[in-house]
């Protein structure tokens, strides 16, 4: 890698979290179906954000998570999203500069406020999310720089994207300049309503541009509309390089054409908050791809980085994780 080289580049909506822990009750009043990822309007966010008592408010977005992730590990990452020049603008973008991840978007000067999620914590640490996408649905191919996607040895796209049509259109362009630069495309299917709402064009991508898939085992269930795990395997085996699938305390799967690598989820774990676990699985993973690790120590890597959040309050680590990359080497 050169001096000027990425690891990843990673593309996602650029959001600042909003989490607050609440009873199963707030999700009822509320009709929000539990672990699931919700657009709402600005109004609706404000009235969520009212009645939500004692939050903590942090940089947030999936994709940008993922490139947290890797920044800590020591990895080289950028971040393509976009925010308003407004407060939580401000607080989007120098959180994600001062953990080390390269951020060069400018603000918008016009349009919608920077985007936020409220993320309700129930007491069995699912995460249910609401999200005002505000900024985030002006993300355009002029924002994808292509020296960007030719200097990142992966191209990281964040499933959310697609239903915002001007995003897709930017999706596609990095997908386009990835593979025209010899470049590998990673892509996470964020959420099995995500998958709902775009399954036959998800489908179409993982056949044809996308080189490494993530997914959880809801997900990818929900995409070849099966109701068995190992046969959306078998599906899935043939369409892309590399497939990670995560499931829960079940641990992971890696597929790379016949090679199956079966990681066991990280023991001794307490669940505090599930938000973040399947970002930072993707960190840990890529992270170990762009760093000559083999499948089965970059599925290590993952599972060691998710276990590392699900145990705190929030999608990003808060206290260092490089000395996981050892742990995940040693096996």
């Amino acid at each position: 890698m050169t001096t000027d080289s990425t690891n990843v580049l990673a593309i996602g909506n650029a959001i600042v979290d909003v989490l607050a822990r609440v009873h199963d009750d707030f999700l009822d009043t509320h009709g929000m179906v539990k672990a699931s990822m919700t657009l709402i309007d600005g109004g609706t966010a404000e009235t969520i954000y009212g009645h939500m008592g004692e939050t903590t408010e942090t940089s947030g977005g999936s994709a940008a998570n993922t490139a947290a992730g890797i920044a800590a590990l020591g990895g080289r990452v950028q971040y393509i999203g976009r925010v308003r020049n407004d407060a939580l603008g401000a607080t989007f973008i120098r959180e994600i500069r001062s953990l080390g991840v390269i951020f060069e978007n400018a603000p918008a000067a016009e349009g919608p406020s920077t985007a936020r999620c409220m993320i309700l914590i129930t007491p069995d640490a699912q995460r249910t999310m609401n999200t005002y996408l505000g900024a985030c649905v002006d993300l355009a191919p002029d924002d994808v720089d292509p020296a960007a996607v030719a200097r990142a040895e992966i191209v990281y796209l964040e499933g959310y994207l697609w239903d915002q049509p001007k995003a897709k259109d930017a999706m596609r362009k990095a997908m386009r300049l990835a593979h025209d630069a010899g470049r590998k495309v990673a892509m996470t299917l964020s959420d099995s309503f995500c998958v709902d709402r775009h399954r036959d064009e998800f489908r179409h991508l993982a056949e044809h541009h996308i080189d490494i898939l993530f997914a959880n085992e809801a997900e990818i269930k929900s995409l070849y509309q099966v109701d068995d795990f190992d046969a959306a395997l078998q599906h899935v085996r043939h369409h892309v390089d590399i497939a990670a699938l995560t499931r829960s305390e079940k641990g992971s799967v890696i597929l790379a054409g016949e090679e199956v690598h079966i990681i066991d989820a990280t023991p001794g774990v307490k669940v505090v908050d599930t938000t973040g676990a399947g970002d930072l699985y993707a960190s840990g993973f890529l992270y170990g791809l762009t760093h000559d690790f083999d499948l089965h120590a970059a599925g290590r890597l993952g599972s060691l980085c998710a276990a590392e959040v699900i145990a705190q309050i929030g999608p990003r680590p808060q206290k260092s994780i490089r000395p996981l990359v050892d742990r995940a080497l040693k096996g």
